[in-house]
């Protein structure tokens, strides 16, 4: 091995500080690469030697249910363009650049279209795998392509739209593609005649609340409204471990949500062509689940749909709590959930 490689690559590593559910489960070695060629090296190395590879940026979408017995890449590749072109915007980013940095940049100069999925936790590479949403946008709104390092070749791959295979918190680097791939650079498109997306009710709520005149609203103004949105609603990971949202909101036959809507008058759900789509976090509250500590692990006090870890609790205990609150929800309403974050091994 090159003695600078073997100077990157490490040896039974502590993930704690890696994931923002503060999960202490230990990579068998592993490397911080900065560069496309850093990457190529170390991902060589680890085939080599027969080892899995996982990329790692934030940690914000992933629960490491025990020890990684190959190589954790942790991805700091940055670099971050914006170029106005005829009739948009082109943003280029380093798959280790912090995604509310990257949409704050894009508000600060007038740009619109990401200013939705602000103050979202984690880095640019992992956006496309988990095709991140908040307040009626989501990353393929925006999205133009990405290169990414096929791991069983060492070969580069530019991935078009299309061919990412965008569903709701859903792609192909979760599906057919998952732990083929690692991201090292994404490319968007804002486009110029932005208009601003505040449909969503709990924005609504929050420019009536503050008199704000929505006829006039800037990127920024939106963003703003974003932010102090969430920050009401969900923890820091700094200062309570979480992976944000954990589960998706599940999309049900018009035939479940009648039935489900006769029983409860209240449930909060949404039309989605001609299925309906329940908020998951209404499901969890009214199950009781709110506020519910499970030994360290737990569901926290304002936002049932946020997994909490204060007690830093195990990948076990983690997806033990999330099994048992998917199954009380189908034992009381029929309808299955399905976690957001990745699991790992």
């Amino acid at each position: 091995m090159n003695s600078w490689l073997n100077d990157m690559i490490q040896a039974d590593v502590d993930l704690q500080q890696y994931n923002t559910l503060a999960i202490a489960a230990r990579a068998a070695h592993f490397a911080r690469v900065e560069s496309r060629d850093q990457l190529l090296e170390v991902v060589a190395f680890a085939r080599s030697r027969g080892l899995p590879v996982l990329p790692l940026g934030g940690g914000s979408n992933i629960v490491l249910t025990e020890d990684f017995p190959g190589l954790v890449v942790h991805l700091d590749i940055r670099h971050l363009e914006l170029d106005e072109q005829e009739g948009a915007v082109e943003v280029v980013a380093g798959a280790g650049e912090n995604w509310h940095q990257l949409v704050m940049a894009t508000v600060e100069r007038g740009y619109g279209g990401l200013e939705n999925l602000a103050l979202i936790p984690g880095r640019i590479g992992a956006a496309p795998i988990q095709n991140i949403g908040a307040y009626g946008v989501e990353l393929r709104d925006t999205f133009h392509s990405l290169e990414a390092l096929h791991v069983a070749t060492g070969e580069m791959h530019t991935f078009s739209a299309s061919e990412c295979e965008f569903g709701y918190r859903d792609s192909v680097f979760k599906g057919r593609a998952r732990d083929q791939y690692i991201i090292t650079e994404v490319r968007l498109r804002l486009p110029e005649d932005w208009y601003p997306r505040v449909d969503y009710p709990a924005l609504q709520q929050y420019l009536r609340d503050h008199q704000v005149d929505s006829s006039g609203l800037t990127p920024r103004d939106v963003a703003d409204a974003v932010i102090a949105v969430r920050q009401s609603k969900l923890p820091d990971p700094q200062t309570i471990p979480n992976a944000g949202s954990f589960f998706k909101n599940p999309v049900v036959s018009p035939e479940l949500y009648q039935k489900l809507k006769r029983h409860h008058p209240d449930l909060v759900a949404y039309e989605v062509g001609s299925r309906w789509k329940l908020a998951a976090g209404w499901l969890i509250d009214r199950a009781g689940w709110r506020g519910r500590m499970h030994g360290p692990v737990g569901v926290h006090e304002r936002q049932a749909l946020v997994l909490v870890n204060p007690g830093r609790g195990s990948g076990a205990e983690v997806t033990g709590l999330a099994r048992e609150i998917a199954d009380d929800i189908r034992a009381r309403f029929g309808v299955e959930l399905e976690p957001e974050p990745r699991f790992y091994p």
